[in-house]
């Protein structure tokens, strides 16, 4: 096969264009083409009167070989590499051990999934609720119901991705392939076919709802085991190195293979792993706001007349400033047609997140607008600093939005002004439980003030009416990725603490479900040759 990639074609070509592409491309005549399949189809909209799709094609045709060495020069004529997963080892039939993981979000599912499918029988400690009656507690909190500290946004079956746009694209490198065993197996599990080939895939939280269930019952189908509501509160560890585990339901759980692949909200458990010994590092991340406004205004600045078009759907951005003061500010978690999410896990805090259905359709676009921090400037000292800095934060928001859950929330222009709102104008915020119209000032640092009184008119030079006067600020956003990273070698192990093998987003190694999900597989795969070694 070959692959062709850098197809450019308009928005509403024909069915034939894409073959005679081909043809043009290669210079070869019809007979000669065999079949095609479409890998990728993404588009190009800097031009929004004239936006075309691009496509990345898989081609069988005759004189393959004939062809590679015509085009050896041209990038974009290459041969279709082997993208199919190979397991790296396989469980002895004579396991005495089963490894455990810790956390069952993207990372901890697709560890489990992929060592359940080497023979290895994982055993999953999950403290929060399977992912229906999560989303049970979550969206009665979201109504007004007490918050469940164990379930919610964050914690749960499905991690805090369960809760979110079902973002599938990253930006790190993946020369193995394994973004393609986390798309292939999500489709397996009921995801739609389309996120295997468009540009930017998504699923949305109904969907992956589903999903996750079907990828559960695949893990304990292969002698895996899932145990909700179970909590490690404490590690047994001998001379640095693991042994087993103590469980917030009484028992004592041996292993010496650990995968700690919580999200980067277990901030009990990261103070305990440091109380405990286990090397922590700060790490930088990002706090604002979330930003409110219409959709069909994103649309129209984007795609102009081809606004609705089906094959583009609802319109994304991706932005960033560099200010006077040494700050970046930059859009982050872009929810296109979605809403503003309540996101805490601790009482009496506030942290707003963003989240979208599969269709998009609801009437406002928000994303995170976040300034960059870093330990050596904001936060320096204990490793666990950030963390405090952002329950100040969210105490703040908690404070501010009237102590009841409710998000301090304020106009664009009135933030812009440096004063507080008295009502709201066209765009109508999204968050629940609701919000308070509040000084947003008040919740975050004053450089995050000023850098993002800078970046918003700056941000309306590339997206018009950014800068819209009543479009909405939802405060406060925190937990843009963890705060620490808790380092490991090149074997994944912690590297002071051997048979500790921290994964994922919470450890400091993702960001997203696809990374997230890589990520597991890379130190399922860790796990299993540790285990196999020793064997």
């Amino acid at each position: 096969m070959l692959r062709l990639t850098d197809i450019k074609l308009p928005l509403d070509h024909d069915e034939q264009a894409l073959e005679n592409a081909i043809l043009e491309k290669l210079n070869i005549k019809k007979a000669q083409l065999l079949s095609f399949t479409m890998f990728k189809r993404g588009y190009d909209a800097r031009n929004n009167k004239n936006i075309q799709l691009i496509y990345t094609l898989d081609i069988d045709v005759e004189n393959q070989q004939q062809l590679l060495e015509q085009f050896a020069d041209d990038h974009r004529v290459k041969e279709t590499p082997d993208m199919s997963y190979k397991f790296v080892a396989k469980a002895p039939e004579n396991l005495e051990e089963r490894p455990v993981v810790i956390g069952f979000g993207p990372c901890g599912l697709f560890s489990a999934l992929v060592l359940a499918q080497m023979g290895f029988k994982p055993i999953v400690l999950e403290r929060g609720k399977a992912v229906r009656e999560r989303t049970k507690d979550t969206f009665g909190f979201w109504r007004k119901q007490p918050l469940n500290t164990e379930s919610n946004v964050q914690f749960g079956e499905g991690g805090a991705g369960t809760f979110s746009d079902g973002k599938l694209y990253t930006q790190i490198k993946d020369p193995n392939f394994y973004g393609r065993k986390v798309i292939k197996e999500f489709v397996e599990a009921g995801a739609p076919q389309e996120i295997e080939y468009v540009s930017k895939p998504h699923i949305g939280t109904f969907k992956l709802v589903g999903m996750i269930e079907k990828m559960r019952a695949k893990i304990i189908e292969l002698g895996g085991e899932i145990r909700f509501s179970t909590r490690v509160d404490k590690f047994d560890l001998v001379d640095n190195q693991v042994q087993g585990l103590h469980l917030s339901t009484g028992e004592y759980l041996k292993s010496k293979h650990v995968i700690l692949a919580v999200g980067h909200s277990a901030r009990d458990t990261f103070a305990e792993l440091h109380e405990q010994g286990v090397y922590i590092e700060p790490k930088p991340f990002s706090v604002g706001f979330r930003i409110e406004h219409e959709q069909s205004a994103i649309d129209r600045c984007r795609f102009g007349d081809n606004a609705g078009h089906p094959l583009l759907g609802a319109a994304d951005y991706k932005l960033v400033h560099h200010c006077k003061n040494g700050r970046s500010v930059y859009s982050f978690c872009m929810c296109p047609g979605g809403t503003v999410v309540a996101a805490t896990s601790e009482e009496g805090r506030v942290v707003t997140n963003g989240m979208s259905q599969y269709s998009r359709h609801e009437r406002n676009a928000n994303s995170a607008i976040v300034v960059g921090i870093s330990p050596e400037e904001d936060y320096p000292g204990h490793p666990l600093a950030g963390i405090e800095l952002q329950r100040k934060l969210e105490a703040l928001a908690f404070k501010e939005g009237g102590e009841n859950y409710h998000a301090p929330a304020q106009l664009i222009g009135d933030f812009l002004a440096g004063k507080s709102s008295k009502e709201l104008g066209d765009v109508q915020p999204s968050y629940t439980p609701g919000i308070t119209l509040a000084d947003l000032s008040k919740v975050v640092p004053d450089y995050v003030t000023e850098a993002i009184r800078e970046a918003i008119p700056a941000f309306e030079k590339k997206i018009k009416g950014f800068s819209k006067p009543d479009g909405m600020l939802t405060g406060v956003e925190t937990r843009t990725s963890s705060p620490i990273c808790i380092k490991r070698g090149k074997d994944y192990q912690s590297i002071n603490t051997p048979g500790l093998f921290p994964a994922g987003e919470g450890a400091g190694y993702a960001g997203g479900i696809l990374s997230a999900g890589i990520d597991g597989i890379k130190v399922a795969e860790a796990v299993a040759l540790a285990m196999t070694e020793q064997a």
